[in-house]
């Protein structure tokens, strides 16, 4: 394994929320002199703040929450694609690649230009795509957004197509940098074991 890159959204008290959600917040509860001996401190923040997993649960009440999730999903090869440009990406934005027997693909959209805040609107995924995606073997797909869907979206048309199919969700990767093509991938979620969501810490190698 190659030098780890490191495609995480750094988690402190300016990373942006969606609105209304919960701010994230670290504290030290215990500093070395109260204690004598350690630092230790306590976090607060939502299962969806920078990048992170979605579990089933998140949109659906009888979906699968996090520590039921088949970790072998976010651990493996992955393929990179630039879809910049695109509103909303479809399956002819992909039939370029060569994505048969590829489980994990990331999209790069370049759609969140300033990560200081929330955007206010995204390059989402079609529902159309769900069903493309797994005609080709795919089972987790990765987007440098907060969702797959419109920001706006109660429906949630994209998440629930690729639920219908077995295609996992991570969101909030940081692909500003990051050429296309093929990756190993790591972003393993907590085990969190009623979790709807939960952050990872998301790297590639070569």
């Amino acid at each position: 394994m190659g030098k780890l890159i490191d495609v995480s959204m750094p988690l402190s008290s300016t990373v942006p929320i969606w609105p209304g959600d919960t701010l994230f917040a670290y504290e030290l509860t215990w500093t070395k002199e109260e204690s004598g001996s350690v630092n230790v401190g306590q976090i607060t923040m939502s299962t969806h703040t920078g990048t992170h997993i979605d579990a089933p649960f998140h949109f659906d009440s009888q979906g699968e929450r996090v520590l039921e999730l088949d970790l072998d999903l976010y651990a493996g090869t992955a393929l990179v694609v630039d879809v910049s440009g695109r509103d909303c990406v479809r399956p002819e934005d992909l039939e370029s690649e060569r994505l048969d027997g590829t489980q994990r693909v990331l999209l790069k959209t370049n759609s969140w230009k300033d990560r200081s805040v929330f955007p206010v609107r995204i390059a989402c995924l079609h529902e159309s795509l769900a069903p493309y995606l797994f005609e080709k073997g795919v089972r987790l797909i990765g987007v440098d957004v907060p969702s797959v869907d419109p920001l706006d979206s109660k429906e949630l048309p994209a998440h629930h197509a690729l639920h219908g199919k077995g295609i996992h969700i991570l969101e909030g990767l940081v692909l500003d940098d990051i050429e296309p093509g093929k990756y190993h991938l790591m972003a393993l979620p907590l085990p969190l074991k009623e979790g709807d969501g939960s952050p990872v810490r998301a790297v590639l190698s070569r």
